[in-house]
């Protein structure tokens, strides 16, 4: 289902942007935001700072000044460098920026909001994460049109500041994205199984690949190439979002294992693979359909919180803004039968 939107269905004007780390998502972040608000960045790397500033973006020569201009603008601070630095950053930012309206784009909500909570308490935080990218790195991987048609999630709990969901949201649908509200637990149960498992196969089947030699690797095609292609991503990037999510990862990877393990045993003794593949064929005419169902709502009120957490718990997700703040109105596409 196709759905469209103006920018008068976004709520308030996005806030100045503040981007930290400029590879392939703080990267395109800046390429596209930059059509619908004040935007600039920052990186620790003086050779991708030069190349954002030849390409004609705004960028800040240190880390301090980037983050005085976040606090003195009321602007959005975006965390969009690897997760390995969050415990670095977070602790700067609280002495710089306390109070600063902070976002990350890191592929796990649960721990970043736990070192959130334990180092810059007193940031006003939304925890974000856009389903979109490549297996490409850097400033040059970068584009403008990354977010359009991606699932954006945001992330709520009993404590959230809509005022900055609103920000977060915004900026999103601004960027083409769909908003799919959740909590941080759901987040990382669900990224587990539809990105950090397929990227760990990803790089078995590869290996597996090279394993049968130089005839294997000759006669591999589309299938292979479609199914192994996140392997290419740089291992230090898989590592840091897979180990991060480790906790949600083992169980996932148990039912993964168990059902390739059923399989096998049926290979042994039976030679059919009847349960699989027809399992594995109705779940992927489910997704190729998950979207035939939803309609069209506007939530409000006082338990707007637990409207959007259900909404995408659903399957559904978040389509405009409508007002602000305590006026805050939220067009959401949402499964018909849930």
């Amino acid at each position: 289902m196709m759905i469209t939107m103006t920018f008068s269905e976004v709520g308030d004007p996005t806030p100045p942007l503040f981007v930290l780390g400029l590879g392939l998502i703080g990267g395109s972040l800046i390429r596209g935001a930059t059509a619908f608000t004040e935007v600039s960045g920052w990186s620790p790397t003086a050779a991708t700072r030069d190349a954002a500033a030849a390409d004609g973006f705004t960028v800040h020569s240190s880390l301090e000044d980037i983050l005085d201009a976040a606090a003195e603008q009321d602007g959005l601070l975006v965390l969009a460098a690897p997760l390995t630095a969050f415990d670095t950053l977070l602790p700067r930012i609280a002495e710089r920026a306390p109070t600063v309206k902070l976002t990350d784009v890191a592929s796990v909500k649960a721990p970043v909001a736990d070192q959130v909570a334990e180092l810059a308490p007193e940031v006003r935080y939304v925890g974000s994460h856009p389903m979109a990218g490549t297996q490409f790195s850097g400033w040059s991987a970068g584009s403008a049109g990354l977010f359009d048609g991606a699932a954006w999630v945001t992330c709520l709990d009993d404590d959230s500041d809509l005022t900055v969901w609103g920000d977060v949201a915004g900026l999103a649908l601004r960027l083409g994205s769909r908003v799919v509200p959740t909590e941080a637990p759901a987040h990382d149960d669900a990224v587990a199984r539809i990105s950090h498992v397929p990227h760990l196969l990803a790089l078995a089947l590869a290996q597996v690949a090279q394993a049968g030699g130089s005839l294997a690797g000759s006669l591999a095609a589309s299938s292979f190439a479609d199914a192994t292609r996140v392997a290419a991503t740089r291992p230090e990037l898989i590592r840091a979002m897979c180990e991060a999510n480790g906790k949600a990862l083992l169980g996932v990877m148990d039912e993964t294992l168990g059902l390739l393990g059923v399989a096998r045993g049926s290979l042994a003794s039976t030679g059919s693979l009847q349960k699989l593949t027809s399992g594995g064929h109705e779940a992927r005419v489910a997704f190729e359909h998950r979207a035939d169902s939803l309609i069209e709502l506007t939530l409000s009120g006082p338990d707007l919180l637990d409207q959007l957490i259900s909404v995408g718990s659903a399957g559904g997700h978040v389509a405009g803004l409508i007002g602000a703040d305590d006026d805050l109105r939220v067009r959401v596409w949402y499964p018909s039968e849930a």
